[in-house]
């Protein structure tokens, strides 16, 4: 099954984090801060370890330089889009905005905590991590020829503070951006030692100051705080070709494109033009797929991984089916409760939701055996909590040992186990034995009740039909504890002004976790986020516990620390039992129409479509594959 879509984690708050791609952590112990060049300044940044290229490389390993440009690739999203501002968190920003804006820096896709210059040509952080400066490319260039300026800089980071509830809590401890040079910007935070905040601002939308203060062609005066469907200008390697509102958006290449001869970007950005078109039902676009009406799908429903490539264009090589698999990156997806509502508070009844979910008999059932259990918030690397807590964890976790479940301390987390009519038999009984602790009975009819006499009700709020068997799945056994169940799909406008007010009981939620956790944290379970409208911490978490232990996080000053730290979040959260895990594969399952190419050996940490593929003419030709 799918995790949340593709719109969902365009809009608002997930674009930002979708777009910056939170950095990643270095595998290794930590040597000393990355080689400085003159004055201090240096050309990338790592949030442990050392750089991989240093100030003179070429290019990337994993691109080929020499790649062909031109072709076109088709792209599939999900739901509309009814603007082309990525700053405000009103209406839903169109997808690939990015191509269009630029940040200071960009990510190497084979390395897991560093970022290189891109508007930015070198950064120089303060010894004590209290401010950073970057400084410019002279070459920098917005699309209509006018230089990329420091006061583009710091119009960009106030307007995205101002308009954006997100961004201002984001950006939190940023104290100001000011213009400390020719080429020079400085931001200077209020705390030190924050090891992410440099490279947080590093990856900051940079917009152009005179294009929205200017006006429009129908001569109203642009306002950044208003959506708009007027192609905005940028400085990066495409601009927008058209645009059909809430159907697609194609993007061309710019051709003379101030940055593409920079070593960060040699070898990417190879397609003439990359369109979008919205699909509002995942089976339509499935078969719009298999019909050619566009070219790379990431599949992420386990059915048709199992038994839908099944058809002509595919059992003649036209359709090419891989995997790739998942390093940089753990997950936790999950049924997520909303604690504001008080049904939801004790965690017994949370316990007893989880006891509930035969996951055993749904993956049999449902998804081909093809996924595992979630039991970690971190699953799949390295960050995930295991057994007991021991060493430098277990002292973190005695700071906060009268605010945590004692079983944190006594018993490793797992999932229970279903699978058998025993199994499931004894997890309901011990859900009942929950529920009845919790201060709920079954009556007469069947019906469980509080001591007022109040039925409970649970709404599963989905926007997404594929997850509706699920839930109906998981259904029946809620039904068996006299839960009265219901399964609420809306559109996604619906959908995202519900999530934003926390107008839910239980929603599906994905947090994806890099290898490099940090001032995220604080969105997803912070508590200065459970009551901020629009904030991503969805159950909305207010423990002081977990706020230390972010924190922990935040300001580990060693590879060691950042893993212990991590671990003991990990194991508390899950110890509270806010969700009811779902699953995941340590796999990502793609197919494409064979008219493409892409380097040898790809980037350790990425799949890199479309940046690093290309269009290849000849391949298209033999397999028939013209668009």
């Amino acid at each position: 099954m799918p995790p949340l879509t593709p719109t969902r984690l365009a809009a608002a708050a997930a674009f930002i984090l979708a777009t910056l791609a939170l950095p990643a952590l270095a595998q290794s112990p930590p040597p000393a801060a990355p080689p400085a060049t003159q004055g201090g300044w240096v050309n990338g940044l790592s949030l442990f370890g050392k750089l991989k290229y240093p100030p003179d490389f070429a290019h990337f390993d994993y691109v080929n330089p020499e790649a062909p440009k031109g072709g076109t690739v088709r792209l599939a999203t999900f739901g509309s889009f009814d603007s082309l501002n990525p700053v405000i968190p009103r209406g839903v920003p169109a997808a690939g905005l990015t191509l269009v804006f630029e940040t200071l820096t960009t990510p190497a896709l084979d390395e897991v905590s560093s970022e290189y210059g891109l508007l930015a040509e070198a950064v120089r952080p303060a010894p004590d991590l209290s401010s950073v400066s970057y400084r410019l490319r002279p070459e920098a260039r917005w699309n209509d020829g006018t230089p990329v300026t420091p006061a583009d800089v710091v119009w960009s980071f106030n307007a995205l503070k101002k308009n954006s509830p997100f961004f201002a809590y984001y950006y939190r401890n940023v104290v100001k951006a000011e213009a400390t040079g020719p080429r020079e910007v400085t931001f200077t935070f209020d705390q030190k030692g924050n090891r992410e905040l440099p490279q947080i601002v590093g990856q900051m939308l940079v917009l152009p100051q005179h294009w929205w203060e200017g006006t429009g062609k129908d001569g109203k005066k642009r306002d950044i705080a208003q959506t708009t469907l007027e192609p905005p200008l940028g400085s990066g390697p495409y601009e927008i070709a058209s645009v059909q509102p809430g159907q697609s958006v194609t993007y061309r290449r710019v051709k003379d494109y101030w940055g593409k001869n920079l070593a960060v970007t040699k070898g990417t950005n190879n397609f003439d033009v990359i369109r979008y078109d919205y699909y509002r039902d995942p089976s339509v676009a499935f078969e719009a797929f298999k019909a050619g009406q566009y070219d790379f799908r990431v599949e992420n429903a386990a059915k048709n991984w199992a038994t839908g490539y099944d058809f002509p264009a595919r059992q003649q090589g036209k359709v090419v089916l891989a995997t790739f698999p998942i390093r940089n990156a753990g997950i936790m997806q999950a049924f997520a409760f909303n604690i504001r509502r008080e049904k939801f508070a004790d965690r017994r009844v949370r316990q007893a939701f989880d006891l509930a979910m035969d996951f055993e008999a749904m993956n049999r059932t449902l998804f081909y055996g093809q996924y595992q259990r979630i039991e970690s918030y971190f699953q799949n690397t390295e960050l995930a909590s295991r057994g007991l807590p021991q060493g430098r964890e277990l002292q973190i976790l005695d700071t906060v040992k009268d605010k945590v479940p004692p079983e944190v301390f006594t018993t490793p987390y797992t999932e229970p186990k279903g699978g058998s009519p025993e199994a499931v038999r004894a997890n309901l009984r011990k859900a009942i034995g929950l529920l009845k602790a919790a201060g709920w009975a079954v009556g007469a009819d069947g019906v469980l009740r509080d001591k007022a006499g109040q039925p409970f009700t649970a709404e599963f709020l989905l926007d997404d039909p594929n997850f509706e068997r699920v839930v109906l799945f998981y259904k029946q056994a809620l039904v068996r504890l006299g839960i009265q169940v219901k399964v609420r799909e809306v559109d996604e406008a619906q959908y995202q002004d519900r999530l934003r007010n926390f107008d839910y009981d239980i929603i599906v939620a994905s947090w994806p976790e890099s290898l490099s956790p940090g001032n995220e944290q604080r969105e997803f379970w912070g508590s200065a986020a459970a009551d901020r409208k629009g904030s991503r911490n969805y159950v909305g978490i207010k423990n002081p516990a977990v706020d230390a232990l972010i924190d922990d996080v935040i300001f580990a000053k060693s590879r060691e620390d950042l893993v212990a730290a991590t671990h003991a979040l990990d194991r508390v959260l899950l110890w509270n039992d806010y969700v009811v895990p779902q699953w995941s594969t340590d796999k990502e399952r793609y197919a494409y129409w064979n008219r493409f190419s892409h380097p040898a050996t790809l980037p350790e940490y990425s799949l890199g479509f479309p940046t690093v593929w290309w269009w290849d003419a000849k391949k298209a030709a033999a397999t028939g594959n013209t668009q």
